[in-house]
């Protein structure tokens, strides 16, 4: 479920979005080829709505650091040469080494592939001529949270982790 804003609010179960939908307080966004049937009616069955009223979200909830919720923010993809070896192969690496004072923080942790954790080593990327394809940071708390849940591809655009909007704020999918 999208707020108005096209922000994504919640997963919510298929009733409680056609019940949204019938009393008219969202609209259908993207559907599945599954139909819901009924004696009168006939609906196709949401994968997304958007809410048609503002909902108010604290955005100051913190997002705990872990490998998962990092493996996503960084979608399975090595920081250094852009490589997506798979998530087994993927390693944690602190941008200011741990030994030279940096944190296990968001704005301090990517994820890397072996061989670059290794030809990085124990050097800033500067240090060791690396550059980073994005700058590490503190992803927003909702689309994290409802990152770690979707596995539908379907969700995922509407889930950009960069605080824009997923679907450029028009309401063509």
């Amino acid at each position: 479920m999208l707020n108005v804003t096209y922000e994504p609010l919640s997963v919510v179960p298929v009733p409680r979005a056609i019940h949204l939908l019938m009393v008219q307080r969202a609209e259908l966004i993207e559907a599945s080829d599954a139909v819901i049937r009924s004696e009168r009616l006939q609906l196709p069955v949401p994968q997304v709505i958007r809410l048609l009223h503002y909902v108010r979200v604290p955005h100051n909830l913190p997002l705990p650091l872990s490998r998962r919720a990092l493996l996503l923010r960084d979608d399975f993809t090595c920081q250094y040469c852009g490589a997506q070896p798979g998530r087994e192969n993927l390693t944690i690496d602190h941008v200011i080494p741990r030994s030279r004072g940096g944190r296990t923080e968001w704005e301090n942790v990517v994820v890397a592939c072996g061989a670059c954790n290794r030809k990085k080593g124990n050097r800033t990327p500067e240090e060791a001529r690396m550059k980073l394809l994005h700058k590490p940071h503190r992803p927003r708390f909702w689309a994290m949270a409802l990152l770690t849940m979707a596995t539908n591809d379907v969700w995922r655009k509407y889930l950009n982790m960069n605080g824009t909007n997923g679907a450029n704020g028009s309401s063509d999918p």
